[in-house]
């Protein structure tokens, strides 16, 4: 599984938006992994934000 697929699925597992801090203590992954596969999932359409700074899946 890759970066981009954990973060997705930790998202869909909060079941609420999230912020990058908290998709790094569900996943123990760095933060700049999950800073670039966020960047790279919006760039994708994958995920959205329904406030500033949080995101969840489409």
């Amino acid at each position: 599984m890759n970066t981009k697929e954990v973060v997705l699925e930790a998202m869909k597992k909060a079941g609420s938006p999230v912020n990058a801090g908290k998709i790094v203590e569900m996943t123990g992954l760095d933060r700049k992994e999950v800073d670039k596969a966020m960047n790279e999932l919006k760039a994708e359409g994958a995920i959205e934000s329904p406030k500033r700074c949080f995101w969840q899946p489409k």
